[in-house]
């Protein structure tokens, strides 16, 4: 299995500190979670059923025609590529790498490449898969470049695949009112945006046959009736949605400030996290794990992922460790 964030427990016995003890910015799931409510006791006693209104509060949300509840965005990144003909496979760099992992290992030709290769050389992919925002390099996409983008696939029989995982603060910049075009699949996640990943929930948001085809490779019962009831409420609170929206931003760009303040400089980032490619990377990541906090450290190129501390305590925590490290290194 690849490396995530979110090791929290394995870094606790690693580093000798207790767990609660740790201020865990190695994901990008936002620190302020939707309020789930109690859990129905019908909502453990009985099979989840397709017609509990989950997918009209869905379409709503997401403004798309058509979508399918998956186990998390992870289930469909899994399957999709087991629904698709052997392709030569185009996937942004650095991103998300499960999206490489999972073409690689369904005998696909795959290519880690640059946005900007991509798009400049489209011709030469069956599909494209792109992440938007994207985790962790922060790229950024207008729509009619997208668009534009899934046409040229589309029009040879490929596929545009968008994972939005991080969109949902800037829903404007979304593909998934246009999701009823073929070839064009989005996959949205709960777990991000609501702080809700262990629900394990997400939606794929494509044309009717697509869907249908990825239904039959998951099997029945892809969501627990418990995530389903949270969903269909945490869904439909738009004014927690407007609410989370400005927060998440001003958080983001508070922690950039902070970041800059200590010479780690932000490549890029998005609401949820904020990224430093710095080739001491590994040697922050460590100072800062010795002090309880956790950061994800990528390899290639070398960077550091920061996900937004929950509060007044937390940023000023982060800001005492990234000030005795920098001390520690001008004294040295």
């Amino acid at each position: 299995m690849l490396e995530h964030g979110g090791r929290l427990r394995r870094a606790a016995q690693r580093f000798g500190i207790a767990a609660e003890q740790w201020l865990d910015l190695s994901t990008g799931i936002s620190p302020f979670a939707w309020p789930a409510p109690s859990i129905p006791a019908s909502a453990w006693h009985r099979l989840p059923e397709d017609d509990d209104e989950l997918i009209d509060v869905a379409r709503s949300y997401y403004g798309a025609p058509y979508l399918l509840p998956v186990a998390g965005s992870q289930a469909a990144i899994q399957a999709l590529p087991e629904l698709c003909a052997p392709s030569c496979v185009g996937i942004l760099a650095p991103g998300y790498a499960e999206h490489a992992h999972a073409w690689q290992r369904a005998g696909h030709q795959v290519e880690s490449r640059s946005a900007a290769v991509l798009f400049a050389q489209a011709k030469h992919y069956d599909v494209i898969v792109l992440i938007h925002p994207n985790n962790p390099a922060g790229d950024r996409f207008d729509v009619a470049t997208l668009l534009q983008l899934h046409g040229e696939l589309a029009a040879r029989g490929g596929w545009l695949i968008v994972d939005e995982a991080f969109i949902d603060a800037t829903p404007e910049h979304s593909l998934c009112m246009h999701s009823e075009r073929e070839g064009l699949i989005v996959l949205r996640s709960v777990g991000k945006f609501f702080g809700l990943a262990g629900a394990r929930a997400g939606f794929v948001c494509a044309v009717p046959s697509l869907l249908h085809a990825l239904r039959e490779r998951l099997g029945p019962w892809t969501l627990s009736g418990p995530s389903r009831h949270v969903l269909k409420l945490a869904l439909a609170d738009r004014a927690w949605h407007e609410q989370m929206r400005a927060r998440l931003q001003a958080c983001s760009k508070r922690l950039a400030l902070l970041l800059s303040g200590h010479g780690l400089i932000p490549t890029a980032g998005c609401a949820f996290f904020q990224w430093c490619s710095n080739e001491r990377a590994a040697a922050w990541h460590e100072a800062l794990a010795a002090r309880g906090i956790l950061t994800r450290l990528f390899a290639s190129p070398a960077s550091l992922r920061f996900g937004l501390p929950g509060d007044d305590a937390a940023f000023d925590r982060l800001d005492n460790a990234l000030g005795e490290i920098t001390l520690a290194r001008v004294r040295l």
